[in-house]
């Protein structure tokens, strides 16, 4: 892990994917068979990428699930490793020992 902060979601469907091709939200919304909140909330990064999300990115855009996964993936380990409140409850976790 970096320190430096993934690209979220929002990040990378609006830069990378929308602006190029000129993509409004509305636009993106109907294509995806969505409402124009889910489609506003996900570029905003209100709104995480679940699987069928995912599938259905990857089916708009002609790319994998896997990939719009990995992104949301990246961002909550980083989010989570950043988190102060987070890392108290991570650093309290103690490994197992061997069975007996």
């Amino acid at each position: 892990m970096t320190k430096r902060k993934p690209a979220t979601i929002g990040e990378i469907l609006v830069e990378e994917f929308m602006k190029p091709i000129g993509l409004t939200q509305g636009a993106l919304a109907e294509a995806m068979g969505v409402q124009r909140k889910h489609v506003n909330e996900l570029c905003n990064d209100r709104r995480n990428v679940t699987a069928a999300t995912a599938l259905i990115l990857a089916r708009v855009f002609g790319n994998s699930a896997d990939f719009w996964l990995n992104v949301q993936r990246r961002s909550d380990l980083w989010e989570a490793m950043h988190s102060p409140l987070e890392r108290k409850r991570i650093e309290r976790a103690r490994p197992l020992t061997k069975a007996a």
